[in-house]
């Protein structure tokens, strides 16, 4: 993992959420310019900063850190849903999603 990997994907992530670098700043309790400093390069977060960041973004730092999972809020999402299931409607699911792949 290179110095750009946490600038890039809390941009990926921001912007999959469908919100402005200013309003994530301000909801986490920062300066307003906060996260446009990260995407930028230009800061990095403190461990305490990047927790609230990962929990404003509604995933765990393991997920932020998975670099296999390009959306992991809406996969957290699905899983919750799927939990729901019963095993005939899983079966069903799974094949659909190997139909789809």
């Amino acid at each position: 993992m290179d110095n750009n990997y946490i600038a890039e994907r809390i941009a990926q992530l921001r912007n999959l959420k469908n919100v402005s670098a200013r309003e994530m700043s301000l909801a986490i309790g920062q300066n307003e310019s906060y996260i446009n400093r990260i995407e930028n390069h230009k800061a990095f977060p403190s461990m305490q900063c990047f927790l609230y960041i990962c929990e404003y973004l509604d995933i765990t730092p393991k997920e932020f850190f998975d670099k296999e999972t390009p959306n992991p809020e809406k996969l957290g999402s699905l899983i919750i849903e799927l939990q729901k299931l019963n095993p005939y409607q899983l079966d069903i699911l799974t094949e659909l999603i190997k139909e789809m792949t």
